[in-house]
């Protein structure tokens, strides 16, 4: 198969459910309530997407979000610096202004959000201050005296990338929160085998439940098998090929693979037609954001444009942008990044008013972690925590800010360190917790997806309707 779908299925969970011999309480957990979950679930009429949008190399969230007030902006610009001087902070009269309605204070965002600036003002997008990985709620002395957990491998690409993606910061996880919310409410899409979960970057762990199955589509062209077409022989030798799938004999491995591949054949059969289109009405509204997450948006928006044709209610996506690991040169590359993804982001939310499901699509920004407020040397950041999201769509509760704004102060009450490392004071689990319960997730099945949720004191921070 050439760019072959990628597909999890029920081996998977045959696997998993060996693993609950292991002394993971978390397997255990996986297991034990999974079906329980599922028996719980019916399906539904309405239709609900969730996009996550990952950051690859760990996104400057304080030059993506920042005050814009005089004595805040100083303080600011104090420690980063400008361009001007050598700093890697944003002049205050390039910010794109915004005032959230529950702040007295003015804030700014990057100057290459401007796209974003009426989406704002229209009240579909909104920040998320301050999240991050966290065991359970952290202070700086809880830091100091070592008198709680803190997520393992703090400040390492890998391992956080991880834990953002599976949203358990205690030990290492082998399914992701975006695949647990799909075995959560994978029956409130009937009986379809069609794949609740598409990646347009590949097979990452946020994608990965123990029941459900994914496919991971290209950003452009076609997929599928190779050397097939539409003429009576080829069809033929299709059909053969299908029949030979279904002789699979006794042996449950052997079944298990020849299953995953018919159901790639046929889900590349509905799938590829609509990814490789390139008349898709949507076409149009990503001409000023032709790049590589655009690109990805754009097969999100015609996949959901054909909704009708997939046969789902309920699904979630996974997009990426890399090279956010800015050591040095920071302001350049931050802003060409920027200047792809914004506007890939506005195209998107305007696809989805188009298709008139724009408060049944919420889009949403993780990363690896934040940066450090002080510079670095040759004009970049260092790995650091906490971290501010963006989210939008028709249902974000927008034109405001959700969690707690840092206090910029190196050294001070939200630092670790003394470069600006800032202690989240949301938690990743309650971030996940309230976009899973947009998407139908009972209360009682809440832990089944984020075991750690109950250690948090709210699992809805209030950015959807």
């Amino acid at each position: 198969m050439n760019a072959s779908p990628y597909l999890i299925s029920r081996r998977r969970f045959l696997q998993s459910a060996a693993a609950l011999t292991s002394t993971s309480a978390f397997g255990t957990l996986e297991g034990m309530g999974l079906m329980r979950a599922l028996a719980q679930t019916a399906p539904v009429s309405d239709y609900k997407a969730l996009v996550c949008v990952f950051l690859f190399g760990g996104n400057d969230g304080n030059n993506l979000v920042i005050p814009r007030d005089t004595a805040a902006y100083n303080q600011y610009a104090s420690v980063r610096g400008t361009s001007a001087n050598g700093g890697i902070g944003i002049a205050q009269s390039e910010l794109v202004a915004i005032n959230p309605k529950s702040l007295t204070a003015g804030y700014g965002l990057h100057p290459q959000f401007a796209p974003l600036k009426a989406v704002w003002d229209a009240g579909k997008l909104a920040v998320l201050c301050n999240v991050g990985t966290l065991v359970e709620p952290l202070t700086k002395n809880d830091y100091a005296q070592g008198a709680k957990d803190r997520p393992q491998q703090l400040f390492s690409h890998s391992d956080q990338q991880l834990q953002w993606q599976a949203a358990i910061s205690s030990e290492a996880s082998r399914t992701g929160w975006g695949g647990r919310l799909a075995d959560v409410i994978g029956a409130q899409n009937g009986t379809t085998t069609m794949p609740m979960i598409a990646s347009i970057a590949g097979s990452t762990l946020f994608t990965i439940g123990n029941t459900p199955k994914l496919v991971a589509l290209p950003s452009t062209g076609s997929f599928g098998l190779s050397g097939f077409n539409n003429s009576a022989v080829s069809q033929s030798r299709l059909n053969a090929l299908k029949e030979l799938l279904l002789l699979n004999g006794s042996n449950e491995f052997v079944r298990e693979a020849d299953d995953v591949f018919a159901q790639a054949i046929d889900a590349s059969g509905v799938l590829n037609p609509i990814v490789s289109s390139t008349t898709s009405s949507m076409d149009a509204l990503f001409a000023n954001a032709r790049n590589n997450i655009g690109n990805q948006l754009l097969q999100v928006a015609k996949l959901i444009e054909a909704r009708n044709t997939v046969g789902l209610k309920r699904q979630i996506f996974f997009v990426s942008l890399g090279g956010f690991d800015t050591h040095a040169g920071q302001l350049n590359t931050q802003d060409n990044l920027f200047s792809q993804l914004a506007p890939a982001l506005r195209a998107f939310y305007d696809a989805t008013v188009q298709l008139g499901v724009s408060g049944q699509v919420t889009t949403f920004t993780l990363s690896d972690f934040g940066r450090t407020f002080s510079p670095a040397s040759g004009g970049g950041s260092d790995h650091a925590w906490g971290n501010h999201h963006l989210i939008l769509g028709g249902a974000v509760k927008g034109g405001d800010f959700y969690g707690r704004f840092p206090n910029l102060t190196p050294g001070g009450p939200d630092d670790v360190t003394d470069e600006g490392r800032w202690i989240p004071t949301t938690a990743v689990d309650q971030y996940a917790a309230t976009l899973a319960r947009w998407l139908g997730v009972g209360a009682s099945d809440l832990p089944l997806v984020l075991p750690n949720i109950g250690r948090f004191a709210t699992s809805d921070l209030g950015f959807l309707g």
